[in-house]
C-alpha cells in the first residue's frame, strides 16, 4: 500500500473514533513507524510501505484509535526543542510548561531544584541550556526517575544532576538558586472532565486531591529554606490558580510574587523570591 493510501485510511479510522487531529496524528505516527522526524515525511517518504511497515502503521492507529496518547505510543515527546523519552509513568511534557523554562532561563543560575521531576523535562532542559549549572531532581515514583535517568544521559548531561526519590522536600539537603516545580493541581472534582487521554497519565502526576492547591501549600511552607537569600521559586498553576497560589506565596514570606502568561494569555506560572537578609 501508498503511504498516501495508508495515511487518508488511518485518518478515517481515527475521525471516527473520535480522535481530534486525525491527520496530524497519523502523520506523526506513520513518521515513527518509518523512522522520520515528522517535518521529513512529505519529503523522505518511501513510494510503498511493506508488509512490517504497514502491520505496524496498523497496529499504532489501533492503538491511538483507544484513545492511547501519541507519545505513549511513539515512547517520545518534545520539549523545548529536545526529544524526551516518555512512557505512561510519567506526565506528558506539554508546551505550556515551556514557560516555565522561559521564565527560569531569564535569569543566570547554578543550582536548580525540580520537585516532582518526572520525565525530567524541566530540570534537565535547564541543565542542557545552561552547561555549569548542576540540578536535583525528586520524584516519589521510582519508575518516573527512571525515565529522568535515560532522559539525562540521552542529553549528555547525567553527570551534573542527581535523581532521587523523594516526599517533595523529605529527602532534599541544602539551598539552591531556582527551585521549580509542575506539580500535580488538578482538582478532585476536575478529574472527570479530564480527555481519555489525560486519564491515562499517572493519576498522581495529575491531582492531589481536593482543591489541587495541597502541593503548593507545602512548596509555600517549605521553600525559603532551601534557597539562597533572593532565590528564586517558579511553579505552574492550572490557569484559575493563580490568585490562591499568590496568596500562599505571600502568606509564607516570599517577595516579589508575580504571575506570567502563557501563549493563549491565561495564568501559567506563579514566580517569587526568597527574602533577602533584612527585608524580613
Amino acid at each position: 500500500m501508498s503511504p498516501a493510501l495508508a495515511l487518508r485510511a488511518a485518518a478515517r479510522t481515527l475521525t471516527e473514533a473520535g480522535i481530534p487531529g486525525a491527520m496530524q496524528d497519523a502523520r506523526r505516527l506513520l513518521a515513527h513507524v518509518l523512522d522520520l522526524a515528522p517535518e521529513r515525511l512529505s519529503i523522505d517518504m518511501p513510494s510503498q510501505l511493506d508488509a512490517a511497515q504497514q502491520a505496524a502503521f496498523e497496529a499504532a492507529i489501533t492503538r491511538r484509535a483507544a484513545h492511547t496518547p501519541v507519545s505513549h505510543i511513539t515512547g517520545q515527546r518534545l520539549f523545548y526543542g529536545r526529544r524526551f523519552a516518555v512512557s505512561p509513568d510519567v506526565l506528558d511534557p506539554r508546551p505550556e510548561t515551556e514557560e516555565l523554562v522561559a521564565e527560569a532561563l531569564e535569569q543566570p543560575f547554578a543550582s536548580v531544584l525540580d520537585l516532582g521531576t518526572g520525565s525530567g523535562c524541566i530540570l534537565l532542559t535547564l541543565l542542557a541550556e545552561r552547561p555549569r549549572a548542576r540540578g536535583l531532581g525528586v520524584d516519589l515514583s521510582e519508575t518516573a526517575l527512571a525515565v529522568a535517568r535515560r532522559n539525562a544521559e540521552a542529553l549528555e548531561v547525567a553527570q551534573r544532576v542527581t535523581l532521587r526519590p523523594s516526599d517533595w522536600f523529605q529527602a532534599v539537603e541544602g539551598r539552591f538558586e531556582l527551585i521549580v516545580s509542575n506539580p500535580p493541581y488538578i482538582a478532585e472534582a476536575e478529574m472527570t472532565a479530564l480527555s481519555p487521554e489525560v486519564l491515562r497519565e499517572p493519576r498522581m502526576a495529575l491531582t492531589p486531591g481536593g482543591d489541587g492547591l495541597a502541593p503548593y501549600r507545602v512548596i509555600a511552607a517549605e521553600a525559603a529554606r532551601h534557597l539562597v537569600p533572593g532565590g528564586r521559586l517558579l511553579t505552574e498553576i492550572g490557569w484559575q490558580q493563580g490568585p490562591a497560589v499568590v496568596a500562599l506565596f505571600h502568606a509564607a514570606g516570599l517577595e516579589n510574587v508575580r504571575i506570567r502568561g502563557d501563549m493563549d494569555g491565561r495564568d501559567r506560572v506563579v514566580c517569587a523570591e526568597a527574602p533577602q537578609p533584612g527585608t524580613t
